[in-house]
């Protein structure tokens, strides 16, 4: 590690202890760009980076709600809003029962590099709940909704803060914190993106972050002379992001062998295709099923416990969760021929992981580059809310398109090594940083 990182992450540490997610994030950040800030007087100076890991402002409130049984329920409630700098507050919501304040800032800290990176005039923010949505009627989920935005109304707006979805937070969830907020203010405008497009939303938004990261993807293997075409692909959840990402594959030729849940993965060595996908879709949007029960209807193999690394392939993408990919698994990948490594998740891949990957000259896209096609296209719905019209489907793909794009060239921009390889790691942390980093130094000691 370079000297002048050290004591830096030695501050950050003393001051957030019992973070670890959020010293993570800061930590593969700092590597990148402390050693670019020592060439640049303007920002070294001014102790930029030191601000920016410092959230401008946190919320934690309490959220009572009453479950279906008459018992009174008490969760808790975050909203940090890490960067303004170029634009209000834009991140998702997520409720899981992981969800803690360090799993905010590190999902909030990494948010303004990715928002920075598509090119729109949005901060960096996360919010959410340690609430469960799994077992739960739609009255639960309704009532604890209405009570979780009764406390968030006073701290978001078109203009402040404009949460969106994340884990645990889909259209139905969208449409109930929503629909109290306009309840409440009387207003109508768009305080939240991935609403459904009968009132508001975007087209292309439910399929952005899967459709963005294969676009992204593509770009990888375009400087590489090489298509998707024919390449065994692994994805690891079964979410919206790897629906998308796996029905974008299917159409583009490559072969889709794995999806997972928590209870495990399943393995389909003749390929996942659109059918089997619907399936897949209506199981776990629906009926709330789990992935298992693709393999007995498939009469394919389902690993308990298990995560799909292990199987041969040419392209993993981590869809899941942080830290989902570590050492043991890159390893194997490794060993097995894989090429191309890009996260639909946030932080999926462990530091340890992430190393190997740049030893072994594997294509890595992290996530803050990857995945970015959602808040992309949430960025298009405000546009589209602030206009009081809505685009057609072609015209907010090829936004969408574009925009992935033009993060793969600045990745390529900042990313270039002197033995000829891209470290789009390096490449998205700083061409992130700059942005943001300007936009703080034109506005003042902020």
């Amino acid at each position: 590690m370079n000297e002048s990182i050290r004591p830096f992450l030695e501050k950050v540490s003393a001051r957030n202890a019992g973070e670890p997610e959020f010293l993570q994030a800061v930590t593969e950040v700092a590597e990148s760009i402390i050693p670019y800030i020592e060439t640049q007087s303007k920002y070294k100076n001014s102790k930029i980076l030191e601000r920016m890991v410092e959230p401008e402002r946190v919320v934690i409130f309490r959220v009572p709600w009453l479950d279906d049984n008459g018992e009174v329920q008490v969760n808790r409630g975050f909203r940090v809003q890490m960067n303004s700098s170029i634009g209000p507050y834009k991140g998702g919501l997520r409720f899981h029962p992981t969800v803690t304040l360090s799993v905010l800032k590190f999902l909030a800290f990494e948010q303004v590099f990715k928002n920075s990176l598509t090119g729109l005039p949005m901060g960096g923010g996360k919010g959410g709940s340690d609430f469960d949505p799994k077992g739960k009627s739609d009255n639960e989920i309704m009532k604890f909704c209405q009570s979780f935005m009764t406390e968030l109304y006073r701290h978001v707006g078109d203009d402040i803060d404009i949460p969106a979805g994340d884990i645990g937070v889909g259209k139905r969830e969208i449409g109930y914190l929503f629909g109290q907020y306009k309840r409440i203010t009387g207003t109508f405008n768009g305080v939240l993106t991935g609403k459904a497009f009968e009132w508001g939303g975007s087209l292309i938004r439910p399929e952005a972050t899967g459709y963005g990261l294969i676009y992204f993807v593509e770009e990888m293997l375009k400087v590489q002379e090489d298509t998707l075409l024919g390449k065994r692909v692994l994805i690891s959840g079964s979410g919206n992001v790897a629906q998308f990402a796996a029905e974008k594959c299917i159409e583009k030729g490559a072969k889709v062998l794995t999806m997972s849940d928590s209870e495990g993965f399943i393995y389909d060595p003749v390929g996942i295709d659109q059918e089997k996908l619907e399936y897949i879709k209506d199981l776990k949007d629906n009926q709330r099923g789990r992935i298992k029960e693709y393999a007995q209807r498939y009469s394919c193999e389902f690993f308990p416990g298990e995560k799909p690394w292990r199987i041969k392939c040419d392209i993993a993408l981590p869809n899941a969760t942080q830290n989902e990919l570590d050492i043991a698994d890159a390893e194997i990948l490794i060993q097995n021929g894989c090429t191309c490594v890009a996260e639909g998740a946030n932080m999926p891949c462990t530091p340890e992981a992430v190393a190997a990957f740049h030893q072994a000259k594997v294509l890595y896209a992290p996530g803050k580059a990857a995945n970015a096609g959602g808040v992309a296209v949430s960025g298009l719905e405000m546009s589209q809310n602030s206009q009081r019209y809505s685009w057609g489907r072609t015209k907010v793909d090829n936004k969408l398109k574009d925009i992935m794009s033009d993060i793969h060239h600045i990745c390529m921009k900042h990313g270039h090594e002197k033995d000829g390889h891209i470290n789009y790691e390096k490449g998205a942390n700083i061409g992130g940083f700059v942005k943001v980093a300007e936009a703080m130094l034109s506005q003042g000691i902020v």
